[in-house]
């Protein structure tokens, strides 16, 4: 049977050993700085309080952490959330401290600023972060469990081992990066690399059922063949998909306000990262572990004792 044609004919897979010392390096230099800088953690692990001010006019951000260094608040984090007038203000946690009292001495430090008036409060223990942050990686690694059953269950076993060493690797990749930058890492960065794993595991499921397909369909190609004619298919549906979400994460990013920000951030990172390995992490797994047509080919049921009965 002839090979299927295909609009492109790229050979991604002859490109993979340079691919794995790219993730390799990347992924030994994600581990390096989250084993020596850590993450910046938000006040939703560490426990701290969250101090909203609103002007009646737009501000600048020096006097305001000026004004709070003078009373004594070295550590805290200023920044404008959605315009020049709202000013969000991050403590961090202190074993005496009331949200109430805390947030009246903050307004009187900012009295020289201007006429701020406050918006809200919100303050998070020590102790409900460190179990955010328990719950937070128990949920990313029953996550990445669950669909190491599922993809064995719906394809072949070796598939399972790809998608998940390429989930492993993006997740990796997503939180190493907050890790370089120091970048603010909250729940919602939490939520954003769960998004992630979904996103990556759907991108790799697409090739995965295109490469099923293909492997029952030409049994005289090598499994190389059959893989990367499989990713020449899917190819522009990958690109397009990807394309398009990073267009609406960088409209979020860009104006979408502090809220989402870090939110948005990850996911960026995430869905790069994730359309890469669904390439060359995922599909390239299967030539490692040595799938071929024999293995997707249904084994055909013994009906040599039906058709002796009378």
């Amino acid at each position: 049977m002839q090979l299927l044609k295909t609009s492109l004919n790229i050979d991604f897979l002859g490109k993979r050993k340079i691919a794995w010392i790219i993730s390799a390096i990347l992924i030994v230099v994600s581990v390096a700085s989250l084993a020596t800088r850590g993450l910046n953690l938000g006040i939703d692990f560490t426990g701290g309080t969250l101090v909203e001010v609103g002007y009646p006019d737009a501000v600048e951000l020096d006097p305001i952490r000026s004004a709070l260094e003078a009373e004594s608040f070295n550590d805290a984090i200023v920044q404008h959330f959605g315009t020049a007038k709202d000013v969000l203000i991050r403590l961090p946690s202190s074993e005496n401290a009331n949200a109430a009292e805390l947030s009246d001495q903050v307004l009187a430090a900012l009295s020289s600023t201007g006429d701020p008036s406050m918006r809200r409060v919100e303050f998070v223990g020590p102790q409900v972060g460190e179990e955010l942050r328990d719950d937070g990686g128990l949920a990313v690694l029953y996550a990445l469990f669950g669909i190491l059953i599922y993809v064995a269950l719906r394809f072949e076993y070796r598939f399972s081992f790809g998608a998940v060493a390429a989930l492993i690797h993006d997740v990796v990749l997503t939180v190493g990066f907050f890790s370089i930058t120091q970048a603010a890492f909250d729940l919602t960065v939490l939520a954003a690399v769960l998004a992630v794993i979904g996103y990556s595991l759907n991108d790799t499921i697409v090739v995965f059922d295109r490469i099923r397909e293909n492997f029952r369909k030409m049994r005289k190609a090598t499994s190389l063949e059959v893989i990367n004619d499989s990713i020449n298919q899917t190819i522009s549906r990958t690109l397009v998909t990807s394309m398009t979400t990073l267009l609406v994460l960088l409209a979020l990013f860009f104006i979408g306000g502090e809220v989402i920000h870090s939110f948005a951030l990850a996911l960026i990172v995430g869905v790069i990262v994730g359309t890469y390995s669904s390439i060359y992490i995922a599909s390239s797994m299967l030539v490692v572990l040595n799938v071929t047509s024999e293995d997707m080919i249904p084994e055909e049921k013994d009906t040599s004792e039906l058709d002796e009965m009378p």
